[in-house]
């Protein structure tokens, strides 16, 4: 058909590998194929030309004549059936999707060997096991091979005879106006084999459904959504693929004193109102037992206090966090009368120089002032 150096259809040099005239072909292929460009005959030219060139130049015999003697050694049957012999309408996708259907022109069961599934469990642990580690165990679900049968699917004493759909191969060819696309078999899903008499403990599967205790350790440090990873724990493969991992994610569990970010540890401490204007030392609790901070006098609401090194150390970190205490001035209740005639007399005191006494009340009423213009 062309008359083309088949070198230049495909645009690669004459010393290309293997692989490069192939990816050099996919590429032409999937551009200019007939069914992509229904309305473009220069594309189903273009198409036939690169389908040509790859034939010959994939093919090593004929490479090597046609690299001595041109297109003159396909002529007259020079090589038996000559390059392009196909064309459009019978060509095989399967050596361009092939690597990635995991199809390819091998065919036979080894498409249905498959790995395990992942699995995934959540775990939920407390504050003081995730900031000092632990050791604990899990009972998980999983798929493990049928003991009776030992994997196969068939019942004891038979064995899985050869699919006659596909004849064995694992794949059948479909043809669709110019795509002849090679898939998995829908019969025997690619293995090549059909269950006659399957086993009545894993009804034809090879697999069983069991539970598993493991023991998992968690590092000192985790924090949440952090995952452990134990490799081949997961499922079983199918077809003697390898097992899948088990992922076990942490969730810590809500802290009835701390809150914790990233490393850093936050707990709320109430003081009384005369300890806050009058200073005072209070005891606040740590996750290696309490330590105690001065609380200067005047202190607000609200106020931080930081105790470094006193956090969490994280997995990945080389120090320990931070843990910062606000005090929340509490205001009291169930007064008695003595008390509350006390408030007023401070109250009656304090009203003769508030400003002087309450200077963010004043700042704040002052701002409310110039809002209304007053």
């Amino acid at each position: 058909m062309s008359k083309k150096d088949y070198y230049e259809v495909l645009g690669i040099n004459r010393d290309a590998s293997d692989e490069e005239i192939k990816k050099a072909y996919r590429k032409l292929a999937m551009k200019h194929h007939p069914d992509r460009n229904p309305d473009n005959p220069k594309a189903e030219e273009r198409f036939k030309e690169a389908k040509e060139a790859y034939e010959t130049l994939s093919d090593g015999q004929k490479r090597a004549a046609y690299d001595q003697y041109g297109h003159a050694a396909f002529e007259a049957g020079g090589m038996g059936g000559g390059a392009g012999g196909a064309g459009a309408q019978g060509f095989d996708f399967s050596d361009i999707f092939g690597d990635i259907f995991g199809g390819g022109r091998g065919g036979g069961g080894r498409s249905n060997m498959h790995r395990g599934a992942d699995l995934r469990y959540n775990m939920e642990i407390t504050l003081e096991q995730a900031a000092r580690g632990t050791e604990t165990q899990i009972r998980v679900p999983t798929m493990a091979e049928c003991e009776t049968c030992h994997g196969s699917g068939a019942k004891p004493g038979t064995s899985p005879v050869t699919c006659t759909t596909c004849g064995g191969h694992g794949q059948v060819r479909m043809q669709q106006g110019f795509f002849s696309i090679q898939q998995a078999c829908p019969r025997c899903h690619g293995s090549g084999k059909m269950i006659t008499s399957p086993c009545k403990d894993c009804s034809g599967s090879g697999r069983i459904k069991q539970h598993k205790t493991l023991s998992v350790k968690i590092p000192a440090g985790v924090d949440n959504d952090d995952r452990i990873r134990l490799s081949g724990e997961g499922e079983h493969g199918v077809n003697g693929g390898p097992p899948g991992d088990l992922y076990v994610v942490i969730h810590t569990k809500p802290h009835a004193v701390f809150q914790r970010d990233h490393n850093d540890l936050h707990c709320e401490m109430p003081i009384s109102f005369s300890t806050a204007a009058l200073g005072g030392e209070i005891e606040i609790p740590t996750l290696d037992g309490a330590a105690r901070i001065k609380i200067p006098a005047e202190t607000q609401s609200g106020k931080q206090f930081r105790l470094r090194g006193k956090g969490i150390k994280g997995v990945r970190s080389a120090s320990y966090g931070d843990l910062h205490c606000h005090v929340i001035v509490e205001t009291p209740v169930n007064l008695t009368e003595r008390q509350k005639e006390l408030l007023r007399e401070f109250e009656a005191i304090n009203a003769t120089d508030s400003g002087h006494h309450n200077p963010r009340a004043k700042a704040w009423m002052d701002k409310v002032k110039d809002f209304f213009g007053q």
